[in-house]
């Protein structure tokens, strides 16, 4: 490990980076919040009511199941992240506990598969939503004018970028409220909300893998704030309270709009319905009313992929800051308004180019399993850290210690273990590719080590 951790707490903010530190505590909630609820909530209660075979019972547990291993993982991630606080996140964290080359891995991964595909699938979903009303011959250019514009927007600068994080945020609670409040009020309540746990024919150990798969794309996005502590004005302090308290309001309003969504249409309709979120809407507000709950989705929808965007540019300047990634000297380069604009228009680009698949689920599935691979080494990074340098000045202690942290990493180990041996087959040849890809950053890794190499001979 190297030696200039151990100077202090957070000497690393001393290294010449160049970003502004000028993000506080509201923006970093944000980004917590407006990079999780983004399409999870409004979308995936499809594809889990599918899974389950339309029994409410283990689609309810599964949220459940997801908000605690959220929470685990939060707690355990917060304590890696204030002790690190660079900008890059992952990489960061594991270059400094294991070494750089598997720390470029975990950036490797996040630069090609992680972020581009979160961004492209919010994209796809917005321009189906608005292909139903333009023709659907339209979605994919939709789609990628999306992209286009959040890339043309992050260019601006952070403060921008950040400003529009606050906004969306503020907007996607619009619906989220509406659906909760009404839907309790307007909805029958006489449809079942717990059981039966599956539907005939379902296994539940399997049906459980396939439904935390999906909730935990809908938690997705709490270690986004991680990888811009580099632009903190004070990640000590900051940091912890935007994942934590970010991940917590997000347990709870996971869980109670579900409960809303239940209350208005049973899960065997739910199953059937691609946009559930606007169908309930539209069942208490009429159509009218559902087409503004709809806007507001795509508000959201809007919020979620800025955050991804921003987040995920800033892994790839690390990389290149690092000299580790082909053309670092254009990717670790700022513009004028001071943010990593070639980062940020390598992330949109192949996320153009992803959206073209036009596989929502598939996109977001494949970019879940990616991170929790290395989500699941940085959980065990608490672990050596507290065994190899308990001397170390830790201003956030991740609680019950050493239970929680055991907790995530089980956590982390049952998604990649129910993927690659429980799921069907789509889904473990979309693992196992995702893994080769993340493997074929080593030989890319190595070459760029050696060019640099010869180069400074």
């Amino acid at each position: 490990m190297k030696s200039n951790i151990w100077k202090g707490a957070y000497t690393f903010m001393s290294e010449k980076q160049g970003l502004k530190k000028d993000l506080g505590v509201m923006t970093a909630t944000s980004i917590v919040v407006g990079c999780v609820i983004g399409a999870g909530v409004f979308f995936k209660p499809y594809a889990i009511y599918q899974a389950t075979g339309g029994a409410p019972g283990m689609g309810m547990l599964a949220w459940i199941f997801g908000g605690l291993a959220s929470i685990f993982a939060a707690l355990t991630f917060a304590e890696v992240a204030v002790l690190i606080p660079r900008t890059g996140g992952m990489v960061a964290y594991l270059s400094e506990v294991y070494n750089e080359k598997i720390g470029f891995l975990a950036g490797w991964m996040q630069t090609i598969i992680f972020y581009p595909a979160f961004l492209a699938g919010y994209g796809v979903k917005v321009g189906a939503e608005l292909g139903e009303y333009v023709g659907s011959q339209f979605q994919l250019p939709i789609a990628m004018a999306i992209i286009i514009l959040l890339v043309a927007l992050n260019t601006l600068g952070s403060k921008t970028a950040g400003g529009i994080q606050v906004v969306s945020t503020v907007c996607k609670l619009i619906p989220l409220v509406l659906l909760m409040v009404f839907g309790f009020i307007l909805g029958s309540g006489g449809n079942p909300i717990f059981t039966p746990m599956v539907g005939e024919g379902k296994a539940a150990g399997a049906v459980l893998g396939s439904t935390l798969l999906a909730v935990l794309f809908a938690f997705e996005g709490w270690t986004n704030v991680g990888a811009i502590a580099g632009e903190m004005k004070n990640p000590g302090r900051d940091l912890p309270r935007a994942i934590v308290g970010g991940v917590s309001i997000i347990m709870a309003v996971y869980f109670v709009i579900n409960l809303a969504y239940l209350w208005v249409i049973p899960a065997s309709e739910l199953m059937n319905l691609e946009s559930p979120a606007a169908a309930v809407a539209t069942q208490i507000f009429g159509p009218t009313g559902g087409l503004l709950i709809k806007v507001g989705i795509i508000v959201s929808v809007l919020g979620a992929a800025n955050g991804f965007l921003m987040s995920g540019s800033r892994v790839a300047y690390q990389l290149a800051e690092q000299r580790t990634l082909p053309f670092s000297g254009a990717l670790g380069r700022l513009n004028g308004n001071q943010v990593p604009a070639n980062s940020i228009i390598l992330v949109g680009f192949l996320a153009c180019v992803y959206s073209i698949s036009g596989q929502f689920d598939m996109l977001t599935d494949l970019a879940v399993f990616s991170c929790w691979i290395f989500y699941t080494l940085t959980f065990v990074c608490v672990i050596k850290l507290r065994r190899t340098h308990p001397e170390l000045e830790r201003k956030y202690k991740v609680p019950l210690y050493p239970v929680i942290p055991i907790l995530a990493i089980l956590s982390g180990v049952y998604v990649m273990v129910s993927q690659l041996f429980m799921a069907g087959s789509t889904a473990r040849l979309l693992s196992v590719g995702s893994i080769c890809i993340t493997l074929v950053g080593l030989p890319v890794y190595l070459a760029v080590k050696r060019h640099d190499a010869v180069r400074d001979k």
